[in-house]
């Protein structure tokens, strides 16, 4: 199988967990590196530029907050960031993640399908950059960009979150995130924004 473009970071303390991950990762056809902490992911991203990280919110040597935060301040928003968890399921966790800068929350365990299927949407429109990109001065995560452009052709927040496969409360999340970075008063003023200044502008 061709080797997608770009190398996945998979972070996770248990042993047996990120070998699952880096497995299924690898049988899509990516480049994938496992490690068991956040120190290491956040040396090896630094010394390669990773196109997707993935990492377990409880780690031995910080909180896979910390590391989205570390991820984010030497990255940018532009890299996709994937927490996952076996015991913080809640919607509370799940939306603490996103706010904290993560653009996806994967519960564990997890559907093998479904985890590639997630990665591959983030990976390959990274790579293509179809949509444009948010204007400067707005710091806008891939999976922002996501719900924009669905806003921006008219779907409404239940079919965002069908689209998506995430529940409409974090589309919710999503959009009020957006609001606040774009200084929109509504969602109809967000889409206008955007479209000013290019976001869905065509290659």
């Amino acid at each position: 199988m061709e080797t997608r473009k770009g190398t996945v970071l998979v972070v996770d303390g248990e042993t047996a967990a990120r070998k699952h991950a880096v497995r299924a990762l690898k049988r899509a056809g990516y480049r994938v590196r496992g490690f068991g902490n956040g120190e290491d992911c956040l040396a090896a991203a630094a010394d390669d530029p990773p196109a997707l990280v993935l990492f377990e919110l409880e780690l031995p040597d910080m909180s896979g907050y910390e590391l989205c935060r570390a991820l984010r301040q030497g990255h940018g928003d532009g890299l996709p960031l994937f927490l996952m968890s076996g015991d913080r399921t809640d919607s509370m966790d799940r939306v603490a993640g996103l706010l904290i800068g993560a653009d996806d929350y994967i519960v564990k365990p997890f559907n093998v399908d479904e985890l590639v299927a997630r990665v591959r949407r983030f990976v390959e429109r990274r790579a293509r950059t179809r949509y444009g990109a948010a204007p400067e001065g707005v710091d806008v995560t891939p999976r922002e960009l996501e719900v924009l452009r669905l806003l921006g052709e008219g779907n409404d927040q239940n079919e965002i979150a069908h689209e998506l496969s995430i529940s409409p409360r974090t589309v919710a999340t999503h959009i009020q995130r957006l609001l606040t970075k774009f200084g929109a008063r509504s969602r109809a003023q967000l889409v206008a924004l955007a479209y000013r200044a290019g976001v869905f502008s065509e290659p």
